[in-house]
C-alpha cells in the first residue's frame, strides 16, 4: 500500500493559525486499494441498470469488472460488478473479507476450497444468491458461451482501512473453522421458513437461495399492503438483528412508505421497474409542499439496477415505487458484518419497529395519511403512463 510522504514542517509566523486554511480530503486505504486494481469506479446513489456499467479489464480477477462505490457505502459496505467472460473463469482467491454473490445474468459454478481439502461446487444461474465464506479459496466458473454477470456485496472497506496490509488480506493462513466448518451440506440450498429473532419476521438460513427472483415470499405487511418479504440468513453469523438483508416485494400499483435509517443499505432491483426518492429528514416530511423538491433525488431502476438507499452519510427519507405491471421485488443486499451493529439508532433493550410508527410517536416512517400530497399524486401520473392500475387500499391513507 502507498503512503503519502508527509513535508517538512514550516512554524507559523506572528499570529497566523498553523497548516493548511482548507484540508485535502484523506483517501481511505479502500479507496486507495480499488485505484490500484484499475478498473472503473461508479459513484453517486446508484445506477439503471447494472448491465449498462462501463466495465474495464480486471487482470488479478481474469475477469472485467467495476466497483460501485455508491454515496454512504463508506467504510461500511464494498460493491462491485463483475463479468466472467464467456468459457472462462476467475483467478482463485481469499480474502479476510465476507463476500456475496448475486447472478444478474449466465450461468455457472462456484468452487470453494481450504488450503489442499477437497473443492466443494454449488451452480449457480440468474436469480442465484450465495455467499463465500471468509478466507475460503474460491473461483467463479462460467458454463455458457456468453459472459456471465454478477454483483458482489462485502465487508472489504472495514477490513482494509483497519488492517492496511494486502498480504495479511489476501495471503492469510487462519482457519476460520467456526465461520465454515466445510460440512458436507454447507452450500445445500435450504428452504425451511423460521422466526428471526429480534424482529419476528420471517427467515431461511442457507448460503445459496437458487432463485431470489422467483421463489414465493411469505406475506409482511409492514412497508405497505400487501408486501411480502424474507430475510436470507446465511451460516457463521451472530444470528442477531442485520444480518443478511432481505428479499421484499411491492404488489403491482403500490409503493412504500417513506423511512429512515443509517446509509449502508442497497436495494437491487430483482423484478418489475421502478424509482426511488432520497431526501435529508432535515428537509421534512413534506418538501414538495414545502418548495424544497430540488433537495430531492430520484433514482428509476430496472431489474439490474440498483440504489443506495440512504445516501449522504445517512438518516435520509427513501422511498420506493414499482410502476410496472409486475410487482416489484428488491433485495436490500447485505454485504456482511461491520461496525455497527443492530437495529440503527437502538439504544434501549426494545426498539419500536421503525415501519409501523410514524414519526410523530418516535417511530421513522412518514405514514401514508402524512405524506406529501405530491406523491400520491405523481405516482398515480406514472401508473397511468405505464397503463397499470393504482391498487393501493383507500384504508391506507386514512388517520
Amino acid at each position: 500500500m502507498h503512503h503519502d510522504q508527509f513535508g517538512a514542517w514550516v512554524e507559523p509566523t506572528g499570529d497566523k493559525p498553523a497548516g493548511y486554511y482548507v484540508y485535502k480530503r484523506s483517501r481511505s486505504p479502500y479507496e486507495r486499494w480499488m485505484e490500484e486494481e484499475e478498473i472503473p469506479i461508479v459513484r453517486g446513489i446508484g445506477v439503471r441498470d447494472t448491465r449498462d456499467v462501463s466495465l474495464g479489464a480486471w487482470k488479478r480477477r481474469n475477469a472485467r469488472g467495476a466497483f460501485l462505490y455508491l454515496d454512504g457505502l463508506e467504510g461500511v459496505k464494498g460493491m462491485y460488478v463483475l463479468e466472467v467472460p464467456s468459457a472462462g473463469e476467475t483467478h482463485p482467491e481469499r480474502h479476510i473479507y465476507d463476500e456475496f454473490f448475486l447472478v444478474v445474468e449466465g450461468r455457472g459454478t462456484t468452487e470453494v476450497w481450504r488450503g489442499s481439502e477437497k473443492k466443494q461446487v454449488f451452480e449457480w444461474q440468474a436469480g442465484t444468491l450465495f455467499m463465500i465464506p471468509i478466507n475460503a479459496n474460491y473461483r467463479l466458473v462460467n458454463a455458457t458461451g456468453s459472459p456471465a454477470l454478477l454483483v458482489a456485496a462485502n465487508n472489504a472497506p472495514g477490513v482494509f482501512n483497519i488492517f492496511q496490509s494486502h498480504r495479511f488480506i489476501f495471503d492469510n493462513d487462519w482457519d476460520f473453522h467456526e465461520r465454515y466448518d466445510m460440512s458436507d451440506d454447507f452450500f445445500k440450498p435450504k428452504s425451511e421458513l423460521e422466526m428471526e429473532p429480534v424482529r419476528g419476521r420471517a427467515a431461511i438460513r442457507s448460503n445459496v437461495f437458487p432463485d431470489i427472483v422467483n421463489a414465493e415470499l411469505p406475506l409482511d405487511n409492514q412497508r405497505a399492503p400487501g408486501y411480502r418479504r424474507i430475510q436470507p440468513t446465511f451460516t457463521g453469523f451472530i444470528q442477531d438483528a442485520g444480518t443478511g438483508g432481505f428479499i421484499s416485494q411491492y404488489p403491482s400499483g403500490r409503493y412504500s412508505k417513506a423511512h429512515f435509517h443509517a446509509s449502508g443499505a442497497v436495494l437491487v432491483c430483482l423484478r418489475g421497474k421502478g424509482y426511488t426518492y432520497n431526501w435529508p429528514v432535515d428537509v421534512g416530511p413534506t418538501p414538495w409542499q414545502d418548495g424544497r423538491a430540488d433537495q430531492v433525488r430520484v433514482l428509476e431502476y430496472v431489474p439490474g439496477g440498483l440504489v443506495a438507499a440512504a445516501p449522504g452519510g445517512g438518516n435520509w427519507f427513501h422511498q420506493h415505487f414499482g410502476v410496472g405491471r409486475d410487482p416489484l421485488r428488491v433485495i436490500n443486499y447485505w454485504g456482511g458484518p461491520h461496525a455497527r451493529w443492530g437495529i440503527a439508532e437502538e439504544r434501549d433493550d426494545d426498539v419500536k419497529a421503525g415501519n409501523l410508527f410514524g414519526i410523530h410517536e418516535g417511530g421513522r416512517t412518514i405514514l401514508y395519511p402524512e405524506e406529501d400530497p405530491f406523491i400520491r399524486q405523481e405516482y398515480r401520473r406514472r401508473l397511468a403512463a405505464e397503463g397499470v392500475e393504482f391498487t393501493m387500499p383507500e384504508e391506507a391513507f386514512s388517520r
